[in-house]
This record gives C-alpha cells, structure tokens and sequence, in this order.
C-alpha cells in the first residue's frame, strides 16, 4: 500500500475517538518492530523520524527503508518528519517521499512561529503533504530537542485559535504537562485536562500529545538488572493517555518507550546468552522487545483493527 498523510489517519481518528500511535524510527529493526506490530493488529501506523535520524541513517536510506517495508502491507501508513526545525531538511523530506511534516516554532514568539509556520503549509500543502505545528513548549530533551522547566510554555487556548487560523496546518501538537525522554515528572504525573477540553472546544483540527511514553516501571527494572542506569525514570501514566484520547486527542508520539525496551531486552539477551556474538541475534532480541511495546500501545490507543 502506498503511504498516506498524517492528516488522512488523524481525521479518521478524530471521528472513531482513538488515536494513531507515532513511533520514531532510525534504523531497520526499529521499523520492521513497529510495522510488523501495526500489521499484526490490523492498525494504522505513523513512522516518526527526527532530524538527528535523518542525519544518522541518510535521508534517502530511511525513506526508501520505510517505503519498501510499508509497501508490501495493507495498512495505512504514514513517514512522518518530527520536530522539523531546519528548513533544508523539512525541504528533504518534502523531495524525498515524506507523506507528513512537523515544523516545530515553539521556541520562537508567537508572530514568529505562525510566519515561519505558514511558510513551511504553503510549500507542503503545493506538494500534497500535510503539516504538524505545535503551540507551546514541552520540558525535556529528545535527540536535538532540549527545554529546561523554566522555558516549558503550556498551550493558550484563545492562541491555538488564533495560530490554526493564521497558519492554515492540519494538525496541532498542544503542551499540557507531559514532557520528552525517560525523566517526564519529578512526584506525581500532572496533565492539564482542563486546558485540553478547552483547546478541543475552540479548534477544529485534530490534536496531538508529544511526549506520551509510559517508561514502565518492569521495563526500566529489567534494564537495571542487568546494568542500566536509570535512577528517576518516570512516564505519563497509561490512564492519562487514555483520558487524553477520550477527549479527543488523534496522534500519540512515543519514543522513550522503545528505546527502553530495546535497551533492556539487549541487555538480558547479552547477559543470558554470553556466547552470541551474532549482530542479528542480538538485534533480533531488541526488535521483538520493541515489537512487543508497540503491540500494547496500539491496544492503548485504540487503533486495533482500524487499518
């Protein structure tokens, strides 16, 4: 099947009350987790690549990776670009088959994030790609994305109405209290739901949550067992997630979630089984840990045979 946008899969979303569950890729065994998972359950997919992936893997070796991969299934799928904020390489993704791109302003005043915004909307949208935008600033770091607390904006609802009108995307990731990476919530995970039934009420465009891994506890602790370091660790709760989308959120980005998971899995792997030293074995195990996370975020989101 051939890619799809993202606002075609959110739209639908939007209309079914689930969410489409965007993960980010940067290599074969990532991507071959997640499709391999969003098939398996008959469920529509977004494949999320930053610019750091991007510059990783190659720009052409991840578009022709998730293309030939997600060529041979019958769900719909989505290349989605997250956190774009270097215009030659939202311009690549644009010329390399990227079905959806996300322009992230947020660290810009708000006059500068809708100019630059719009721009990146009437060059998309000429080429039939939809545009992500977001308003307001996530705490965290994730790749080449990095907000202290003190720089974390939620979003302004009367401003979300301004912002989707002046810029014209299609989709719009709001901050209401989650966070990037492993280290969400220091004490008890806090979600403005009130700020997000208001934004639901004034805009019309479907919503997105960034920042949403769970960082589950027996996860972190397998990876700890067997040598990891994570002191701290700490995501938004699976019942938050689902509050979220039952209010109308469309379009989950996780993450943090599977590089845990990937890093646990590893970890038991090498330590169980000292006398491997086959690369495909190894990523193999990895894979099927990532592949196991995404299959029980799709039941979380609800998109379980919505291909």
């Amino acid at each position: 099947m051939s890619l799809t946008t993202n606002l075609e899969l959110q739209k639908k979303a939007q209309q079914g009350k689930y969410a489409v569950g965007a993960f980010n890729t940067s290599n074969l065994e990532i991507t071959q987790a997640i499709l391999e998972a969003a098939a398996e359950n008959s469920s529509p997919v977004i494949i999320a690549t930053s610019q750091s992936a991007i510059e990783y893997a190659g720009i052409e070796t991840l578009s022709n990776l998730v293309r030939t991969l997600a060529g041979h299934l019958s769900i719909p799928v989505s290349l989605h670009l997250d956190h774009g904020t270097d215009y030659d390489i939202i311009i690549g993704c644009l010329r390399h088959g990227w079905t959806s791109v996300m322009i992230d302003g947020s660290h810009a005043p708000l006059e500068e994030n809708i100019a630059m915004t719009r721009e990146i909307v009437k060059v998309a949208h000429a080429a039939g790609i939809s545009v992500e935008a977001e308003l307001g600033r996530l705490v965290g770091v994730e790749d080449q994305i990095s907000v202290k607390a003190e720089d974390a904006l939620l979003t302004d609802p009367d401003e979300a109405v301004r912002f989707v009108s002046e810029t014209g995307c299609d989709t719009l990731a709001v901050a209401i209290g989650t966070s990037h990476g492993a280290y969400k919530f220091k004490g008890e995970a806090k979600l403005d739901f009130d700020r997000l039934k208001a934004i639901i009420r004034k805009v019309e465009v479907p919503l997105v949550l960034h920042g949403a891994s769970s960082v589950k506890r027996e996860i972190v602790e397998k990876g700890t067992q067997y040598g990891a370091r994570l002191p701290g660790a700490a995501g938004v709760p699976e019942e938050h997630i689902r509050k979220a989308i039952s209010l109308g959120i469309t379009k989950v980005n996780i993450d943090t979630d599977l590089r845990l998971a990937f890093t646990a899995v590893t970890r038991e792997f090498l330590a169980q089984q000292p006398e491997v030293f086959d690369p495909r074995k190894v990523l193999g195990a990895g894979r099927q840990g990532m592949k196991e996370v995404v299959k029980e975020k799709i039941a979380l989101l609800g998109s379980v045979g919505k291909a």
